[in-house]
Formats: structure tokens, sequence, C-alpha cells
């Protein structure tokens, strides 16, 4: 194993952006149809990958849309976190925050308890067999109308016990965050922590959106953001985290080439960088995977790598006496592996 990926593999971390509906691997798309008798559009694992070749984010959707119809029961939604939960602890992630898209689900006649329940059972027992912390974050389909989302975050408030926040993801042409400022304004009043996918494939004045309209705590991607100074600046001030997703910026055509990522432009400019898997059964990786990836292509450094490892628990929806103890591990991990 070359020493960048071992350190890799040695250091504790946190995944801040990982959609558990793209955790289902194509082996359990297939398992999961049989267990439910549904049929899919296509005849074997090899030619789910096959369609995996994405020209664009809505490339993406439109089989990851497809995916999740397989998942009908709470076993299912069980089944499916625990074995991302199980994956995410062999590559030393200890804290977890798990994206779900409920109106995916619903839409299809499945009950959103269904959904909340088998997910955070599965959240519970990975803590408690596994040691790992997982949490849920509720996201809208932002190409889905606010009345929808409305709706949504009226079936979320019954399990605020179980959902830590509240998020915007799906296609971002066209769907700008403003579109909900008021479902938005609902979920902080309810006490629900804010996040939103912003400048993937949207414009810099979605994150400016994002920030100001939607009083977000985090922006998902922000790669485009470094188009616009002004608002760099900002983010550098405020310490606003991105969650960045290499592989999946890869495959999703946001970059041509990971050599040509703008991750070490946004680190040399002060923002708060994380690395992120996103959807990783259709991206080619989970989160070590992601780390390994964009430091070989950008040639990171050590202190580079500890760096980003560190930012996710400087993002991460801790207290501030978890965050401490989580950070105190975190450096003694640091010592061990002899990282200045």
């Amino acid at each position: 194993m070359p020493d960048r990926d071992r350190l890799v593999a040695c250091l504790p971390k946190c995944e801040l952006h990982i959609h558990i509906e793209g955790s289902l691997e194509p082996e359990m798309v297939f398992a999961l149809a049989r267990r439910n008798n549904i049929r899919l559009p296509w005849d074997s694992v090899e030619a789910l990958r096959r369609a995996y070749a994405f020209g664009s984010l809505q490339d993406f959707l439109d089989v990851y849309y497809v995916g999740m119809s397989v998942l009908v029961t709470e076993q299912d939604f069980y089944d499916l976190a625990l074995a991302y939960l199980k994956r995410a602890h062999a590559d030393n992630v200890v804290h977890v925050e798990m994206f779900f898209d409920p109106q995916g689900h619903t839409s299809r006649g499945i009950a959103f308890d269904t959904v909340v329940t088998g997910l955070s059972r599965a959240c519970a027992d990975a803590r408690e067999e596994l040691g790992i912390q997982a949490s849920l974050i509720m996201c809208f389909l932002r190409h889905l109308d606010e009345d929808n989302a409305q709706r949504t975050l009226d079936a979320a408030l019954g399990h605020r016990d179980r959902i830590v926040g509240v998020g915007l993801d799906s296609s971002e042409k066209g769907n700008p965050p403003e579109k909900f400022a008021r479902v938005f304004a609902r979920a902080r009043d309810a006490g629900f922590s804010l996040f939103a996918h912003a400048g993937e494939e949207g414009p810099p004045d979605y994150v400016w959106q994002a920030l100001d309209v939607l009083g977000v705590a985090r922006v998902d991607h922000g790669n485009r953001a470094l188009e616009d100074d002004v608002l760099v600046s900002r983010l550098a001030r405020d310490r606003v985290p991105l969650t960045v997703c290499p592989l999946s910026n890869l495959r999703l055509r946001v970059v041509d080439d990971l050599a040509h990522h703008p991750l070490r432009h946004m680190m040399e400019k002060g923002l708060a960088v994380t690395v992120n898997s996103d959807d990783p059964a259709y991206f080619g990786g989970y989160v070590n995977d992601n780390f390994s990836a964009i430091a070989r292509a950008l040639d990171l450094s050590a202190a580079d790598i500890v760096a980003l490892a560190r930012a996710s628990f400087m993002a991460a929806m801790m207290s501030e006496a978890e965050r401490a103890a989580a950070l105190a591990r975190f450096e003694a991990a640091v010592r061990e592996t002899g990282v200045r």
C-alpha cells in the first residue's frame, strides 16, 4: 500500500456528504428486487454497472431513482444503511451525517415512517456494534415544488428525535435555493440544522442564496464558489464548511480530470474543505477512495491529508465537548502516524 493510502486508512474521519440511497450497490439492487418481486430495466449486475456512464448530474439521477425503487420495507432501508455503515467503519469513519431522500420513497407509496425507522434502527445498531456515530439529514428534492417540500417537512416534524437536519439536493440547474426559502425558515424554527447542495452545477449565486436566503450551516459541493472572489472571502471569513466529493465531480463531469479539481485552490484560499463520497456505489469509491484519488491527482502532502481529515471534525454537527473529545482521539492517531 502506498504511504499516502496507508495514512488515509490510519486516520479517523467524519463523512458529511453521503446519500444513503447512493450507497446502494448493484448486487444489493438485484437482491432487493428479488426480495420484493420488482422488475428492473437491466438484466444483470454487469448491465447495471454499464449504465453508470454519466454525462451529467441528470444522467445519474435518472438511474438513481430507478435503483431506489427496490427499497420497499423497513428491513430494506435497515439493510441498506447498515451495509454502508459497516463499509464506512472499515474506512475508519467514526462519525456520519447521512442524507436521505424521503420524497423519492413516499412518491412510490412507501410510508415516511418506514424509511425513517429502518434507517434510524441501523444507525442505532451501528453505534452499539461498531462504535460509529450516525445521524440522519432529510433532503428535499429541489426539482419538486415547494408544496411537496412543505408536506415532507410536516411528516418530518413527527420524527424530530430521529432527524437532526434538513438539506436540499437533486437537479440543481433551474432550481435555485430561494425556491425553498419558506420551507427552510419553518425547518429552522423547528430546530433542524440546515444544509444545501449549491455550486455543483449551479452558479455562485446559488451558494449566496444557500447562505443568505436559506441560512445553511454548511454548503454541499460549492465548487463554483471559486468563480466569485467576494464569495470566497465570505466563505473563508465565516469558516463555512464545503463538503467536496472528488470522484463524484469526476464521474458527473463537473471536472474533466481530477488533476483539474479545485480542492487544492480551495485549501490555499483558506476554505474549510472536507472530503466525502456522495453516492459511492455509483461513482466508484467510498471516502478513503476519494481521499486517495484526490491526493494522487493533486500530489497532496501528508500534512494536507491530515488537514482535510481534521477539517471533517471541525465541520461536523457535534457539541463542543464531543468535538474536543473526537479531536483528541484524532490528534493521538496523527501522532502515531509520525506526521507533523
